[in-house]
């Protein structure tokens, strides 16, 4: 791809950067004033590079990105208008993998929130995270037994588990499959943490028998009533990407917990008018190499950075809704696809068919 064959837009990023390191000035001589959302948002596709998370997961981004596909045999994915099927190679694989193993505790398929935009970076509208492609939104509600369609995966509301003046789960809609799904994906090593709503973290404290030493992965924190987050760690490759503070090694079940269940965390806001990070966060806020992420070139198209190979991509609906053609993958995905280095075998197993699909 040539500088010539890139957007107006990406040629002029290009030279604003090009610019600024020939004459050593700092980024916010390229554009650093413009907000970073705004940049970001407008991203369709990912940086062609190789993959990596650059800066904290509140404060970054990313390249190299891949996409799950909209439709796999064990997952469908959600708010398909928002383009933010995206992260990490590593995240987009830890979450089918997830699907499947839910699969086979019992949970019928997931459905898929928010993982990232195709460069990270803070997002238009929602959440403080999800920047470096290593977040990922999961629902509660399991996937049904058809496939739903655009205009449902832009409407249907997921079903909060937990009464919003008691902060306590609503027992008649939590199930021990819940937990399963909690614990399945607490097991894996490369997850963190798991953000779930106070009550639901109190619900697992006062349910959990035998092993409970995948507690302390279960953070308690404001909202997550109808989905949980997956957090994974910083990937090999990622040298400018942040760590966050490690967990205790505790249950969490003690007092911090019981803080939650006090006055304090529910006070209103002292200043409900204030600008969100996101509303004030300019490029000169971000790591340097993140004016590097938006000016490198795009793929081909987004199939050529799905995955897996087997999946399918529906297009998403317009605001009107309309409901376009859908798009199977009838090639090899590249995991991590670069136009610079060869392909590596990402050694994951692709999905297997549900039972009587």
């Amino acid at each position: 791809m040539t500088f010539f064959s890139l957007s107006p837009r990406k040629r002029w990023t290009a030279m604003l950067l090009a610019a600024a390191t020939s004459l050593g000035l700092s980024g916010a001589s390229a554009g650093a004033t413009e907000l970073a959302k705004d940049l970001f948002g407008a991203e369709r596709l990912p940086a062609l590079a190789a993959p990596q998370s650059i800066g904290f997961y509140s404060k970054g981004c990313f390249a190299g990105g891949v996409a799950i596909a909209t439709d796999g045999p064990t997952w469908q994915a959600m708010r398909l208008s928002r383009n933010r099927r995206w992260g990490h190679p590593a995240m987009i694989a830890l979450i089918e993998k997830l699907s499947r193993d839910a699969v086979s505790i019992g949970w019928p398929g997931l459905l898929l929130g928010d993982i990232s935009q195709p460069r990270g970076g803070p997002m238009l509208t929602g959440h403080a995270s999800h920047q470096i492609g290593l977040d990922a939104d999961i629902w509660f509600t399991p996937m049904p037994d058809r496939r739903l369609t655009a205009s449902e995966r832009e409407n249907m509301s997921a079903v909060s588990l937990v009464n919003e003046k008691t902060h306590l789960v609503k027992n008649n809609l939590w199930t021990p499959a819940h937990m399963r799904l909690l614990k399945l994906a607490a097991s894996y090593p490369e997850v963190e943490r798991i953000l779930v709503n106070p009550g639901i973290k109190k619900k697992l404290c006062d349910t959990v028998t035998g092993d409970r030493s995948w507690l302390h992965k279960i953070r308690p924190f404001w909202g997550h009533d109808y989905h949980f987050h997956i957090r994974i760690g910083c990937q090999p490759g990622s040298p400018d990407c942040k760590r966050q503070e490690a967990t205790p090694n505790d249950d969490g079940c003690g007092k911090p917990l019981a803080w939650w269940f006090t006055e304090e965390p529910w006070r209103p806001n002292k200043n409900p008018d204030a600008p969100k990070a996101r509303d004030v966060m300019t490029m000169a806020s971000l790591p340097k190499a993140c004016q590097a992420v938006l000016a490198a070139p795009s793929p081909v198209s987004e199939a050529a950075v799905t995955y897996p190979r087997g999946g399918t991509t529906v297009i998403a609906a317009t605001p009107s809704n309309t409901v376009r053609a859908a798009v199977a993958l009838s090639d090899p995905v590249p995991f991590g696809a670069s136009a610079f280095a060869p392909t590596p075998e990402s050694g994951i197993p692709l999905p297997f068919p549900r039972p009587g699909k």
